[in-house]
């Protein structure tokens, strides 16, 4: 019985790692941010854009955000909802835009680098 316990627990764990989604119309800033191409910036955009013109009706709505178009849309429409409570993001999303910042963080400091070794011959 206790196997059977530890079984169905674990399978209710996954089920929610497997359906873990942000509500577009009611999470935060940090949260937005959560997911796979929206920064900051976007993050922000959602929120005025939800204040601005009400409730998202559906995922696709977010395409009416300046800034989110088709691409950056199916990277995250697996990922948002329009309803019930904002359970996160998956896991496999998360490390995506971890690499992505990484990668950025790296290249801005590459270039950096490159501007100062000009100044130092000037």
């Amino acid at each position: 019985m206790k196997k059977l316990f530890y079984v169905l627990f674990a399978w209710l764990v996954a089920v929610q790692c497997a359906y873990a989604a942000v509500n577009i119309n009611t999470a935060t800033l940090e949260e937005l941010e959560q997911l796979p191409g929206i920064g900051p910036a976007k993050a922000q955009a959602i929120i005025d854009d939800r204040t601005q013109n009400g409730k998202f009706k559906s995922a696709e709505d977010l395409k009416r955000v300046k800034g989110i178009g088709d691409s950056t849309f199916d990277k995250l429409k697996s990922e948002v909802t329009v309803t019930g409570a904002t359970t996160g993001v998956t896991e496999a999303s998360k490390d995506k835009a971890d690499k992505k910042a990484e990668k950025k963080s790296e290249k801005k400091a590459g270039k950096q680098d490159k501007d100062k070794g000009k100044a130092d011959k000037d």
